[in-house]
């Protein structure tokens, strides 16, 4: 693989998308997970064991939670993301056991600090729409890189398109990089993330974004 995807997800455009038993969706971007580009379980004999990230507890619960499933001894979701993405990004040293993979992804994510930019930027949930070309922008300016910001489609019927994804893609060095793919490089589009049958995509830059406070 050549680059790290730190996916950051809405809390409540996840509870839209399901009819799970979200309660009380935190209202701040909480962490989705830290993807290479390519490969999937890359390693299926390296389980997942809760006593290697025990330290690193009360971080994960707050900044990277299960949003879906609200009780709080849920790991079920950091089980899935270590085994499907966490063995395949410990080829690289830093990222090679499971406290350094996950202990590095809330590092990252407290260093891009999204929730405190978007805030800066006059960005905020609220019930009017925004220009995704002005989110775009604003994030541009405040990284000096292009992310990749996924939405859910309208409904029938709407016209707007609600963000659900935020990505901001890391070289093997951990440095911020465009998500574009760079000359002779394979950009993978990798499929939308599904929850029952709504899928987030890449959003529109022409159609009205709906940034929701509340579910």
């Amino acid at each position: 693989w050549k680059k790290l995807y730190l996916a950051h997800h809405w809390p409540v455009t996840v509870c839209k998308m399901s009819s799970n038993d979200c309660q009380d969706p935190p209202e701040y971007w909480t962490i989705h997970g830290l993807w290479p580009d390519k490969g999937e379980e890359c390693n299926r004999s390296w389980h997942f064991n809760v006593t290697e990230i025990k330290d690193l507890m009360s971080d994960m619960r707050h900044y990277w939670p299960d949003v879906l499933h609200s009780s709080l001894n849920r790991t079920h979701f950091w089980k899935h993301e270590w085994e499907k993405h966490g063995t395949c990004a410990a080829t690289l040293e830093i990222l090679n056991s499971q406290k350094k993979y996950f202990g590095k992804a809330l590092e990252l994510y407290k260093h891009v600090d999204l929730n405190s930019c978007l805030l800066k930027a006059g960005i905020k949930p609220s019930s009017s729409y925004y220009q995704m070309t002005t989110i775009k922008e604003a994030l541009t300016r405040f990284y000096g890189v292009t992310p990749k910001i996924q939405c859910l489609p309208p409904e029938e019927g709407e016209k707007a398109q609600t963000i659900g994804q935020i990505e901001f893609c890391f070289t093997k060095e951990l440095q911020l990089r465009n998500c574009t793919a760079l000359e002779g490089e394979p950009d993978p589009v990798r499929g939308g993330w599904r929850l029952g049958a709504e899928e987030l995509s890449v959003c529109s830059d022409t159609l009205p974004t709906f940034y929701p406070s509340q579910v």
